[in-house]
């Protein structure tokens, strides 16, 4: 269960409770989930509670003794504790978590975090003649895509051009529309399968969804903002398409970029060499995997179903699950927040890569040992992680190679 998910069921419990006629109060258009702070129990720790107190006429413990009674008994919740204030703290069957994760990463692909949180939504983005503006405004529309929206980008007219890029990709007349970038659903092929949630704050017109609870309904288009992240100090060409984008990205907008032949090099002090190859290797598994008669088959990862998930498994597993909401963070455009999307983007597909090759050497048996059910199971995840990594870096403009 993804944080995404794991929220909907909260908001479900409300719902619940509001026609059972415990709480008198309108169903939020989301309830915020996170891991649990100092204190906390569980996997997972959310607010509710508290946020619903005051339209509840009631005290924030009452309230989530009321919540506690349907979240236990939502499917994948195996125990919810009630800690501070009012705090409901969500334990999961982890093991369940983690197979059903891994099905619905398989089931959508590279589009694994991809909704319609931004659907209907324009954003006109203006920018300058200068290579970071251009190659962050296309990230951010790829991005922007993958939830629904549309960007529509425009050159500053008093602008002079410099460092262009040499790709073909980006270069147009002076100060005529640059590009649009659509949803989804207006490529080939394309479809939108996961809604994602919407981040904290939003003020906009909420309606109802399918499951009764509400989200918001983003205006047709944004205000236009100007794009203007800290210029690259040199020419990023000469570093090739691939290391180039991951240069100017990879550091927050309002950081310098370094434009070095570091960002070549294949050895584990390259961030984006590090992606790459928990990619390839992903990949290279598979290959190995079929050559000694198995494939991929979700299932404990931990050995046996009874048996609880490994520390640094978990830790991929959380990852995992919290790239949707990473991808919905372009939300906040024209915030500083949303601005940073690339960069946080780029961010977590290292931390992902990291976790991914701790995985790595658990996935095939060693020495005599037969294939077994947790062997399947780790190879599918393993799988699942190099799915997410070549659709984030997909999503940066960059490739994802299956051998290095």
């Amino acid at each position: 269960m993804t944080p995404v998910e794991l929220s909907r069921t909260v908001l479900h419990a409300v719902r619940r409770a509001v026609d059972a006629g415990e709480l008198s109060v309108a169903v939020p258009a989301h309830a915020v989930v996170a891991p649990p702070g100092p204190g906390g129990a569980g996997d997972y720790a959310t607010n509710i509670a508290l946020q619903l107190a005051r339209p509840a006429g009631q005290p924030a413990l009452r309230v989530a003794e009321v919540l506690r009674t349907h979240l236990a008994c939502a499917e994948g919740v195996t125990g919810v504790e009630i800690t501070g204030p009012g705090f409901l703290n969500i334990s999961l069957d982890q093991q369940a978590a983690a197979t059903a994760l891994v099905q619905r990463i398989r089931r959508d692909g590279m589009r694994y975090g991809h909704g319609d949180s931004l659907a209907g939504q324009v954003y006109e983005v203006r920018l300058p003649f200068e290579v970071r503006a251009e190659v962050l405004a296309d990230a951010l529309a790829r991005i922007v895509a993958s939830q629904g929206g549309r960007v529509s980008t425009h050159h500053l007219a008093s602008e002079t051009p410099r460092l262009a890029p040499q790709d073909g990709r980006v270069s147009t007349p002076h100060g005529e529309p640059h590009r649009e970038i659509r949803s989804p659903d207006d490529q080939p092929g394309g479809d939108t399968r996961t809604p994602a949630d919407q981040p904290g704050g939003d003020t906009r017109t909420p309606h109802p969804d399918s499951d009764g609870s509400t989200r918001p309904t983003p205006s047709p288009e944004a205000a236009p903002f100007e794009l203007r992240p800290h210029p690259a100090p040199e020419d990023p060409t000469p570093l090739g398409l691939d290391a180039a984008c991951w240069a100017l990205l990879h550091p927050a907008p309002h950081d310098r970029p370094r434009i070095t032949a570091d960002h070549l090099v294949q050895r584990e002090s390259n961030p984006l060499f590090r992606v790459r190859y928990a990619h390839a290797r992903t990949r290279a598994l598979g290959r190995n995997a079929a050559d000694l008669g198995f494939t991929a088959e979700p299932g404990g990862v931990g050995g046996q179903q009874e048996l609880p998930v490994p520390l640094p498994l978990l830790s991929l597993l959380s990852l995992l699950a919290d790239y949707p909401r990473v991808l919905a963070t372009v939300a906040a455009l024209p915030r500083a927040e949303g601005v940073a999307a690339p960069s946080r983007l780029a961010r977590h597909l290292v931390a992902l890569a990291d976790a991914t090759l701790l995985l790595l050497p658990v996935v095939l048996p060693l020495g005599e040992e037969k294939p077994s059910a947790a062997h399947r199971a780790r190879l599918a995840l393993a799988e699942a992680a190099g799915t997410v990594l070549a659709g984030g870096l997909s999503l940066l403009g960059i490739d994802a190679p299956d051998h290095l």
